[in-house]
C-alpha cells in the first residue's frame, strides 16, 4: 500500500538492528509539506470548452470532440467541471434518464489521477443524481483501461455485461465496454 501524502513509506529493521524500529526503505518519499488544494464545482458551459478539450486531448487517445460536448450541453445534459484555482482538475458529463442517469464522460487530468479527484467526481455526480430522483448510475469503460474499473468497483459499481465493439481504437480497430451499474 503506498503511504499517505507527505509521508515516508516504512520498512522493518533488517535482522540484526533494533527490533521494532522503523526506518524510510529505500527509494521512500521523503517528508514534504502538503499544501490542500481548495476545488469547486463550476457549470460546463460552451465557452469553457476550451479547456476541457485540452485536458481532454491530453487524457486520451480517442478524445470526445467539441461537437461531441456542445451537443451534449445543449441537450441539457449534465456537465460540471471541477477547479482547483485556476486549473481544471476534472469534469464529468451525464445524462438523466427516467430513474437513472448514464456516465458519459468522466475525466480527471492525468497528473492529478490516484489523488481522489475521481471519487470526488463521482460523489458530485451521485449527490446529483439523488437530486434528480435516480434510483441508478450506469456507466461503460473501456476494457483496457483497469485503473478506472478499479476505481469504479471500490466506489461500488457492479459488472452488468459487455458491449462489443464499443469503443474506437488505434489503427481503425473497436474495443469492448464493460457495463457498470450503481444502485442510488
Amino acid at each position: 500500500m503506498s503511504a499517505a501524502p507527505g509521508r515516508p513509506t516504512q520498512a522493518r529493521t533488517p535482522p540484526g538492528g533494533s527490533e521494532g524500529h522503523e526506518v524510510p526503505s529505500v527509494g521512500a518519499a521523503l517528508p514534504a509539506v502538503v499544501r490542500p488544494v481548495e476545488a469547486e464545482f463550476a457549470p460546463m458551459t460552451e465557452d469553457r470548452l476550451d479547456a476541457v478539450m485540452a485536458l481532454e486531448a491530453v487524457a486520451y487517445p480517442h478524445p470526445w470532440t467539441r461537437g461531441n460536448f456542445t451537443d451534449s450541453l445543449r441537450a441539457g445534459y449534465q456537465g460540471q467541471l471541477l477547479q482547483g484555482g485556476e486549473e481544471l482538475i476534472g469534469y464529468f458529463v451525464a445524462m438523466k434518464g427516467v430513474d437513472e442517469v448514464h456516465l458519459l464522460n468522466i475525466t480527471v487530468a492525468p497528473h492529478l489521477q490516484g489523488q481522489g479527484w475521481g471519487r470526488v467526481l463521482l460523489d458530485a455526480l451521485a449527490t446529483w443524481s439523488r437530486g434528480q430522483g435516480a434510483q441508478w448510475l450506469w456507466l461503460e469503460v473501456r476494457v483496457s483501461n483497469e485503473r478506472a474499473q478499479r476505481l469504479y468497483e471500490h466506489y461500488g459499481f457492479r459488472r452488468m455485461g459487455l458491449r462489443k465493439g464499443y469503443y474506437p481504437a488505434a489503427q481503425g480497430r473497436r474495443e469492448d465496454a464493460i457495463v457498470m451499474s450503481f444502485p442510488l
